[in-house]
């Protein structure tokens, strides 16, 4: 492999940006070690041999267990693919470059279950043209490649692909992040459970629409992906867009609007937004504000954009800077996320912010504990607790919890669907569910575990909540469930 052929992949693997700064910040090691704050355990440290450098989330699995990546590590030291138990029970499913040339993928990055309960993702190497692949993955750690990025050559299906998502149709969309740059900066794609991609969108640097696009989180109320880029637009500093599952694509707004010193409405956002529950979109950006380590935004699906907290805004950044991962919606209206620097020792914070804008920190990362630089952002399970997982400041990465004592509720896969669709509903002690309803309609069920129950959306469903009744109390979905016409 020719060394410029290296870098690009290397590049691929993650936005550009994160990746200086990742290497940038890892040489700074916390030197003050800090109590746990009440709720944070971390359930297991990674040695290396069983995988290293975590910079996705994990996923919760139908089984109640957590699924996972590492980028680097392993038998192949081309990273794993792993399973946790809540308990912190880890087991390596696979081993990433385990048949020759890679053809299998290395460096993954990141994992989501589908509703047929296979597990689905990407990696950023690797691959048949060694530009990574997209996979399928069974629970007990098969994998099958759907897709090789750049096989035809001309790369015009991109390069680097930087995970999925599944919308009510069943097919899975995803990004890539590098290409013929500058004619083709990262590619929108559609891809099928069984392999067949349809590129959507090309961005490119001479584009307004922006280039390098960040990873998307999902589907909208109204059907449609909001995401960004990470550089380009009117300014050069990033961009929010808006994009059908069509590929019909509208950039919303351009960072360094006003062109000032250190933008401080923020640039360079390496991670798509998150819908609030008043319709707007919430999000960070890596670099700008006007401290220049990092935003938090609100911006209307219409492009008006506010800027509600600027990082290092404290004496010693204590409340973080360089936020890397998207926010969290949780079920208590407020937003979480985690900065991959600052904090008491410089190794990074979790936070919650209210969709007002009042900004707390909630812990900061020690390195010298082992769990420096949280990447991969937080889920919450449906035990109502976060999980996240650590880069590898100083060791090998973790998955940790942290607990602020917010009560279960129950989520669906997918999060959309017409009327007949099949819908998973994941949660806690379903054993004893009596009715399942869609914004009050009922709808029939089967209890498949007690951490499991299928359903599918009932004729007259609408909009709205989800509920499932047991004999602990009635859980609620986290999000509304969208009834496609």
């Amino acid at each position: 492999m020719s060394s410029s052929h290296q870098g690009k992949i290397e590049a691929s693997k993650k936005s550009l940006t994160r990746k200086r700064v990742f290497l940038a910040l890892a040489v700074f090691v916390g030197t003050i070690p800090v109590a746990n704050a009440q709720g944070f355990k971390t359930l297991v440290t990674f040695n290396g041999s069983n995988g290293s450098n975590l910079t996705s989330g994990v996923v919760q699995g139908t089984d109640a267990n957590f699924y996972g990546v590492t980028v680097q590590g392993g038998t192949n030291n081309e990273g794993t693919a792993f399973k946790l138990t809540p308990g912190g029970t880890l087991t390596t499913l696979y081993n990433f470059c385990e048949e020759t040339g890679c053809t299998d993928g290395s460096g993954p990055s990141g994992l989501m279950q589908a509703i047929d309960g296979n597990f689905y993702g990407t990696t950023g190497t690797g691959g048949t043209a060694d530009d990574g692949i997209a996979f399928r993955m069974s629970p007990a750690g098969k994998i099958q490649t759907l897709h090789n990025f750049c096989a035809t050559g001309n790369c015009s299906d991109g390069v680097g692909p930087d995970g999925l998502v599944q919308v009510g149709n069943g097919n899975l969309y995803g990004v890539t992040t590098l290409s013929q740059c500058p004619d083709l900066c990262g590619t929108l794609f559609e891809l099928s459970t069984a392999g067949e991609l349809r590129t959507l969108y090309d961005f490119c640097s001479e584009c307004s629409a922006g280039y390098y696009p960040s990873p998307l989180t999902g589907q909208a109320a109204n059907g449609d992906f909001y995401g960004t880029t990470e550089d380009g637009g009117d300014y050069g500093y990033g961009t929010v867009f808006k994009a059908t599952p069509q590929g019909d694509l509208t950039t919303l707004y351009s960072f360094c609007e006003a062109n000032e010193l250190n933008c401080p409405d923020g640039s360079g956002p390496v991670a798509s937004p998150v819908q609030g529950a008043n319709g707007n979109f919430y999000g960070t950006t890596f670099l700008g504000g006007v401290n220049s380590l990092g935003t938090i935004y609100e911006v209307t699906a219409e492009g008006a954009l506010k800027t509600l907290y600027a990082f290092c805004s404290l004496p010693n950044c204590a409340d973080g800077d360089f936020p890397a991962s998207a926010l969290l919606l949780a079920t208590d209206g407020n937003f979480y996320g985690t900065t991959v620097g600052g904090g008491a020792n410089g190794d990074g914070t979790i936070f919650r912010l209210t969709p007002t804008g009042k900004f707390t920190t909630l812990y900061s990362l020690a390195a010298i504990a082992g769990d420096g630089g949280p990447f991969g952002g937080l889920i919450q399970a449906t035990n109502g607790t976060f999980y996240g997982t650590t880069g590898g400041y100083g060791s090998n990465g973790t998955v940790f919890s942290f607990s602020i004592g917010l009560g279960p509720f129950v989520e669906t896969r997918p999060v959309s669907g017409a009327v007949g669709t099949t819908v998973i509903i994941l949660g806690n002690n379903l054993t004893s569910t009596t009715a399942v309803s869609f914004n009050d309609t009922a709808s029939q069920f089967t209890v498949v575990s007690p951490s499991e129950i299928t359903t599918t959306v009932p004729e007259g469903a609408t909009t709205g909540k989800i509920s499932v009744v047991t004999s602990g109390g009635t859980l609620v979905s986290n999000i509304a469930f969208r009834v496609e016409e």
